[in-house]
């Protein structure tokens, strides 16, 4: 499974830097679809790259539709 990869950062309450990836299948380019799986885990995204999906990503997309990878400061 080919996924894209978009690229997020979003400034947090207390001034950190947060960087997540929001992964979903290739095919989908509807950026308002995206940015609300964003939005379900935070608020905002930028596309980044195409990349192959490991077996965990590819199973969590398949069962949700996106899988969020954590960058910086998430939690």
């Amino acid at each position: 499974m080919q996924i894209a990869v978009w690229d997020t950062y979003v400034e947090r309450s207390n001034g950190a830097r947060m960087h997540f990836d929001i992964l979903v299948p290739a095919a989908i380019e509807d950026e308002n679809q995206i940015y609300e799986y964003g939005d379900q885990y935070l608020k905002r995204c930028n596309f980044c790259h195409i990349e192959n999906a490991s077996t965990e990503i590819e199973a969590a997309i398949r069962d949700k539709g996106f899988y969020i990878l954590e960058m910086e400061n998430c939690c």
